[in-house]
């Protein structure tokens, strides 16, 4: 029987009296997963019902009442007693127990009833503390100061060597010693799956001695968090992941599957960064062939060569910016790329406008649909009749889809509603004007995260995603001197786009016809790698239209020829 909480040892803190006062006695009933930490047997549970796990610390009431972190142990004096002996019911031999220092504690009857598992400092010159198991529960307590020590078992092995294994527990690393007839050495790490980069951390100058390191961590959530946690901490080549069809190395040894065992073990896998692909993975060779066959959607006609600089336009699966200085017609031309997009594809597009109402919105696509200005229409001038009838024209195809919301929101926010719109309503494309009145943090890291996240919406979902951005006011006398270093906020602006798009327009020109004009740059076409001026755009007033043109100079030499 095991008294609560008089006989938890480890678990003795200044809070224990306070969380635990009302179990009085209950006894042990059996293991189960962790919630928390995802260990698949790390959890404790007892006969009232309450729950303790062993891995992460997560204690949950009888009453099953949401877990929380109990207080981190009480120091215990050191103790190590008992005698070294062979661990018979899990097959550990006397050899392997001497190697390691481990000592048991054996009943009246003879039957062992607590393990004590050595740890020394990192000189392995002294023992610091210790880990005693009790048997009949699984359940651990520590004594000594274990934040000094080392790996269990380094002290056994010296450095340098060819292989060296990691698991996640001191059985473990018994059970693959004796499994290699003590050819090659085994450590264990102190504190479970959740402390697994602290603690090779704090060994690592040992660990990288050895040719080749084996991580052989518990095959539960936890131990496979924890084992790719803790390779990339490995120079390049050295770590692999063995990986196994039993919960760990010590139920294999149990079973008596040393031979499936040592075949997991060569079979490691070493470990390969996230995205790393070599010419010879599958796969690697079609994503070749698809280079080029994303699906296009065709910008509006009059946007000069962009189309032909872009192979077509904007692809299924990018991130277009387009940058411009305030007031130089970035809306203008947003509202007749939603047209053009419109007209020319079956693509949903995704209206985040946040300066401007969802009346406001309405108006101008109205206009540009139309061909008509209304705004510059005297309202008792006005054919509403007309307009209800265009209307219900762009309603009905169900192709446009509008964001009620004017003025700042946050970036989370703003993302959630970006995602609605994709996942909920099938948007095939997103346009957000401007970016900075959705992320109006001075923090470039804000900035960052938010591209990030677009980034991995776009290549998740193949929605093409365009983000208008403010420009800085540019140093150069020429209006049309801009580049996409001008782009407001964060570099990762333009790094993190596949194209960039760049409107200039000297709006003090003396010429009404200057003052009219837009350049439109290609800066960036990750696809093609084509830039340059695609085209000029004139600003039709009466049709709220952007209509292609030559450059100003050019339109007035010729006039001048003409003449």
């Amino acid at each position: 029987m095991l008294l609560f909480p008089s006989d938890t040892r480890h678990l003795k803190s200044k809070h224990r009296s306070s969380k635990l006062s009302n179990f009085t006695e209950s006894t042990f009933v059996r293991h189960g997963p962790c919630a928390t930490c995802g260990s698949s047997d790390g959890v404790a549970i007892y006969s009232d019902n309450h729950k303790v796990c062993f891995v992460c610390n997560a204690y949950t009431h009888g009453d099953s009442s949401a877990p929380s972190h109990l207080s981190k142990p009480k120091t215990r004096p050191l103790e190590m007693t008992g005698t070294i002996s062979a661990i018979q019911d899990r097959r550990i031999s006397m050899d392997v127990a001497k190697r390691y220092g481990v000592t048991v504690e054996t009943g009246t009857d003879g039957v062992i009833t607590k393990h004590h598992y050595p740890y020394h400092n990192h000189a392995g010159n002294e023992v610091v503390g210790t880990k005693v198991r009790n048997v009949a529960t699984k359940e651990f307590y520590s004594t000594g100061d274990l934040s000094t020590a080392g790996l269990f078992g380094q002290q056994s092995f010296a450095a340098g060597g060819k292989y060296i294994t990691i698991t996640e527990g001191e059985l473990d690393a018994l059970a693959v010693n004796e499994m290699f007839d003590g050819k090659w050495p085994a450590v264990s790490i102190r504190s479970g799956a959740a402390a697994a980069v602290k603690d090779i951390k704090a060994s690592l100058e040992y660990l990288e001695t050895f040719d080749n390191v084996v991580i052989c961590f518990d095959t539960d959530e936890a131990g496979t968090k924890a084992a790719q946690a803790v390779l990339p901490l490995f120079s390049p080549r050295k770590a692999r992941v063995c990986t196994l069809p039993l919960k760990d190395a010590g139920d294999m040894l149990k079973a008596n599957k040393v031979r499936e065992f040592t075949r997991c073990w060569w079979d490691a896998k070493a470990f390969k960064p996230e995205g790393v692909v070599s010419l010879s993975d599958t796969g690697v060779w079609d994503k070749f062939l698809k280079r080029g066959t994303e699906e296009v959607t065709p910008l509006p006609k009059s946007f000069g060569s962009l189309n032909a600089m872009m192979n077509g336009g904007i692809a299924a699966g990018e991130v277009t910016v387009i940058g411009a200085l305030t007031s130089i017609g970035k809306s203008t031309m947003v509202y007749n790329l939603v047209h053009g997009m419109y007209a020319e594809s079956a693509k949903k597009i995704g209206c985040v406008f946040l300066e401007a109402c969802v009346g406001e919105t309405v108006e101008n696509l109205l206009s540009v649909y139309m061909g008509t200005n209304i705004s510059d229409i005297p309202t008792k001038d006005r054919d509403y009749n007309l307009y209800h009838e265009k209307y219900d024209e762009l309603a009905n195809s169900d192709k446009l889809h509008i964001l009620d919301h004017q003025g700042a929101l946050g970036a989370d926010e703003l993302f959630a509603n970006m995602q609605y719109l994709v996942k909920g309503l099938d948007c095939d494309i997103i346009i957000l004007d401007p970016l900075q009145a959705a992320v109006t943090s001075n923090d470039n890291g804000v900035i960052d995260a938010f591209m990030d996240k677009c980034l991995k919406l776009a290549k998740n979902t193949g929605v093409s995603i365009i983000i208008v951005s403010h420009m800085r006011k540019p140093h150069a006398r020429d209006a049309h001197d801009v580049g996409e270093y001008d782009l407001k906020g964060s570099g990762s602006i333009n790094q993190i786009a596949f194209n960039t798009i760049l409107l200039s327009r000297d709006k003090m020109s003396e010429d009404d016809y200057a003052r009219n004009c837009t350049q439109v740059q290609l800066v960036k076409c990750r696809r093609t790698g084509r830039t340059g001026v695609a085209g000029w755009l004139f600003y039709e007033g009466t049709t709220s239209r952007l209509v292609a043109t030559q450059a100003p100079e050019i339109k007035a030499a010729n006039a001048h020829d003409d003449f």
